[in-house]
């Protein structure tokens, strides 16, 4: 006997590390059964004095154990931190000072405990407590109502099962029992947590109640494998990479293959993971010549220049002659003017030709049509003879002269401009018959 009360005080010094996790609303009730020791208090009522009830409590000699199950517990959890416990418990009084040996004990008990991890924060492995309440003690034909109070903890194996220590002093109301400490130890079982899923983790804590997850997304799955839940995986089915939200990216290119056009080969996210080899923007899957730049519209291919003039063909209006490009790869032609614009020649101090002269005129046209996308400029001169105002005016009807034959002739007007520069740039001697002849003229040249 003495053996088994040294072990309950060793009990009350039991530490054990589990998967702790403290009686609340996942597991709302608890049951439990052990043993239980009655001390009744023979001290002195100073409670620290020598021979004192506290140095009572801790002498072993006096309390009383029936080696049997001897108590049984029943709790529900309230709220924040509270529980209710419900307690049933039978001893033997054996030791007793004053008083009958033998005696049956009986006890009906409910207080409140708190835990005390709602002040310390949680422990991790240990959930002490702290008790009130009251109970009906009956002690051979004795019976009155006492005062519990008292303190305890509880040491879980798993998320269920644990040790439990509990200590309470009983306090009567009308003095027919002594008052009394009772220890118990015994083993403890939480049950009654809402786990929908099934998946060992409780709704309250599950962040996928409906959905059978593991502990370390919050109850969430991950149906692949591949460390990302599938709330967070944009391939919750197929194993993929974190960097890539949970898809797979065969070819490493950093595009995952859902977006990948081209999912075995290395490509560029601005190609949609596919290859350019030739940098001409035109994917090597696509492309006809891969391994030359090209033109997206020639399927990748560079553009023939057959004539080798830096005119494409596909642009090059004459693509076996060199050319310009301001002329659409065709060769340069020079418009003849010069020999018919030092040939129109007037009349001194009039705007009418000389003979012949429209002949001239209609040799020029010929040349307007064959260009038909050249413009002119139509100028006229004349020479010193007369004021200079005079002369200007005269130049600039010579001018119009000409013009307006191109134009009564066919010739668009559009493509006609005529200015005057009066006695401006003679092109023979003012001082001579034959030089002023020549300065009285009009000349035209091409202006784009």
């Amino acid at each position: 006997m003495k053996r088994l009360k040294l072990a309950m005080i060793a009990l009350f010094a039991f530490v054990t590390v589990g998967n702790i996790s403290a009686q609340d609303e996942n597991n709302p009730w608890v049951i439990g059964a052990g043993v239980n020791s009655i001390d009744i208090y023979t001290g002195d009522s100073d409670l620290f004095s020598s021979g004192g009830q506290f140095e009572d409590l801790f002498n072993t000699q006096d309390w009383n154990i029936l080696p049997a199950i001897s108590r049984i517990t029943a709790e529900k959890y309230l709220n924040k931190g509270f529980s209710l416990q419900l307690a049933g418990s039978v001893n033997k009084i054996e030791n007793i000072v004053s008083g009958a040996d033998d005696l049956l004990y009986f006890s009906a008990d409910a207080v409140v405990k708190y835990d005390l991890n709602n002040i310390v924060g949680e422990t991790g492995w240990f959930d002490p407590y702290l008790l009130l309440g009251a109970g009906y003690v009956s002690l051979g034909e004795e019976a009155e109502g006492m005062l519990n109070a008292g303190l305890g903890f509880n040491t879980w194996f798993n998320d269920n099962l644990g040790l439990n220590f509990q200590h309470s002093s009983k306090i009567g109301f009308a003095d027919k029992i002594a008052n009394h400490g009772q220890t118990s130890v015994g083993l403890v079982f939480k049950f009654g947590g809402k786990d929908t899923d099934g998946d060992e983790i409780y709704d309250k804590d599950d962040a996928c109640p409906e959905v059978a997850g593991l502990k370390e997304f919050n109850g969430c799955p991950d149906a692949d494998g591949d460390g990302v839940k599938d709330s967070d995986d944009a391939c919750p089915n197929t194993a993929g990479l974190a960097v890539m939200n949970g898809c797979p990216d065969s070819d490493g290119d950093g595009v995952a293959d859902k977006d990948d056009m081209c999912a075995s080969e290395i490509g560029t996210k601005a190609n949609k993971g596919c290859p350019d080899s030739d940098g001409d923007g035109v994917v090597d899957k696509d492309d006809k010549c891969a391994s030359a730049s090209g033109s997206a519209e020639n399927g990748g291919c560079p553009w023939p220049d057959a004539d080798g003039d830096g005119v494409l063909d596909k642009d090059d209006k004459c693509v076996n002659e060199v050319g310009s490009a301001s002329d659409d790869g065709c060769p340069v032609k020079t418009i003849p003017l010069d020999t018919f614009s030092k040939t129109i020649l007037f009349n001194t101090g009039k705007s009418s030709f000389k003979s012949g002269i429209t002949s001239q005129l209609d040799g020029m046209m010929e040349i307007f049509k064959e260009f038909p996308a050249a413009d002119f400029a139509v100028r006229g001169y004349t020479d010193s003879t007369g004021g200079a105002s005079r002369n200007l005016s005269l130049s600039d009807q010579r001018a119009n002269a000409v013009r307006n034959y191109l134009i009564e002739n066919g010739i668009d007007a559009s493509r006609l401009t005529a200015k005057g520069f009066g006695e401006a740039s003679p092109v023979g001697p003012n001082n001579t018959k034959a030089g002023r002849a020549e300065n009285r003229r009009v000349e035209v040249k091409v202006t784009n």
